[in-house]
């Protein structure tokens, strides 16, 4: 089981749902971020003052998988976030020791589904 966190640019979250869907993953998690990297934010100015906007407005998805579904899940956050410009983002994979239902009470690759 593996957890996979991946931050991305709001304006493809869209593609990247649909490129998810077509490999079968369904269940993710979605959340509002900020925070940047090699962009290093941007200038800019208000009524004549001038300051630095370092904290860009980004998307961070949650998905937890097994291992079998780890690289199509990859593959599809990949292509459907990818513009090739600095800003596209990051995928994180971490290994995750459990996983309940709480619902059922179902534990391990059974619970994730």
């Amino acid at each position: 089981m593996k957890l996979i966190i991946a931050y991305i640019q709001p304006e493809k979250l869209n593609p990247v749902k649909q490129a998810l869907y077509e490999k079968e993953v369904y269940k993710i998690s979605v959340t509002n971020a900020l925070g940047c990297g090699q962009q290093k934010g941007y200038h800019e100015s208000y009524r004549g003052v001038g300051f630095e906007v370092n904290l860009l407005k980004k998307v961070r998805i949650e998905i937890a998988v097994n291992a079998e579904f780890v690289d199509a899940t990859v593959d599809a956050i990949i292509r459907g976030a990818r513009s090739g410009k600095i800003g596209d983002g990051k995928i994180f994979i971490l290994p995750m020791e459990e996983c309940i239902r709480i619902r059922t009470g179902e534990k391990g690759a059974n619970a994730i589904g």
